[in-house]
């Protein structure tokens, strides 16, 4: 039976299972959380929210090269497998209109609509590529963490730039500067529709995962009400996205954005559609028992990509 980490994208650097010597050697803290689970295997609880986040600083610093990575209480902490499938599948689509060659160096301009507290995807990005990045966010709060992490790794600073998005109407508006030229954005929307809504998504995971009626609420990776839910869920944040994608039709070759739950696709299409997009493609993802696909269009014609990719 195909384990999970052999679903995830061939490049991507977590194939197998977690090195756990490796993973404390590069970072002593871990140890404490590390134990045998039933089948004899060295694991952590992935029910504790301090173990994932010392997971991930561990994942980081030994595949990344990333130090003291840390990030405030109640705040998202992806799973990185996941977030680097993202990136690899995005460099896959980059390569598709340059002669199956993945675009490499700081040339190459991407933003993250949501950068978070974390700063995941221009840390992967960057070291796995070269991209530079801008990290856009509305949450003071996640900029601030954004910018101590950078902070403690100079080498990635000059490559990344943290943007405060002012207007919670706005998502590209107010973030992309006059004649701003970006090759890539990349974008995890709020996934729920309402606090409550969001309260029954991990409710009901973590009942499937123990196999309890009334497990204790625990959001083993976090996050914050703007990370996890807005009103109308992530259906209406992408129309929104795609609404102001069009405003901006000539400043980025690819719009792309994570869609969670298939059900979506139908009214992401239908805006697609009534936004003209010259090209729509969808970019299917499996981790384990988990399907997700990137949804990926292009406002520019063959012959504005032809010219475009010149600087590639």
């Amino acid at each position: 039976m195909m384990s999970e980490k052999q679903q995830l994208h061939p490049r991507n650097k977590h194939q197998e299972r977690y090195d756990f010597p490796k993973l404390i050697a590069a970072c002593p803290d871990l140890a404490p959380f590390v134990h045998l689970n039933k089948y004899n295997d060295e694991s952590i609880d992935f029910f504790n929210p301090n173990a994932v986040k010392t997971l991930n600083k561990a994942l980081l610093k030994m595949q990344y090269g990333v130090e003291n990575w840390d990030i405030p209480q109640g705040y998202l902490c992806p799973p990185i497998p996941s977030r680097a499938d993202y990136l690899h599948y995005v460099a896959d689509l980059l390569s598709t209109k340059n002669k199956q060659k993945i675009p490499i160096g700081r040339h190459i301009k991407c933003l993250d609509i949501g950068v978070g507290a974390n700063c995941i995807y221009p840390l992967i990005g960057h070291k796995a590529y070269g991209w530079t990045f801008i990290g856009s966010d509305i949450d003071p709060v996640s900029i601030h963490s954004a910018e101590n992490i950078l902070a403690s790794n100079p080498s990635f600073q000059p490559f990344i730039e943290l943007r405060l998005q002012t207007d919670a109407r706005d998502i590209i508006n107010g973030i992309l500067k006059k004649d701003e030229r970006i090759d890539l954005t990349i974008c995890n929307p709020p996934f729920h529709a309402s606090l409550s809504a969001a309260q029954a998504g991990t409710q009901r995971k973590i009942r499937n995962l123990k196999q309890q009626k009334n497990a204790k609420m625990v959001k083993n990776f976090g996050g914050q009400n703007k990370e996890l839910w807005c009103s109308g869920g992530e259906v209406a944040f992408i129309q929104s996205l795609i609404a102001q994608s069009k405003q901006y039709a000539a400043s980025c070759f690819w719009y792309t954005t994570l869609v969670s739950k298939e059900t979506s696709l139908k009214s992401v299409y239908a805006a697609l559609d009534r936004a003209k997009a010259v090209e729509v493609h969808t970019l299917n993802m499996q981790q384990g028992n988990k399907i997700s696909r990137v949804v990926a269009w292009t406002y520019l014609s063959v012959a504005e990509q032809k010219e475009w990719v010149r600087n590639w």
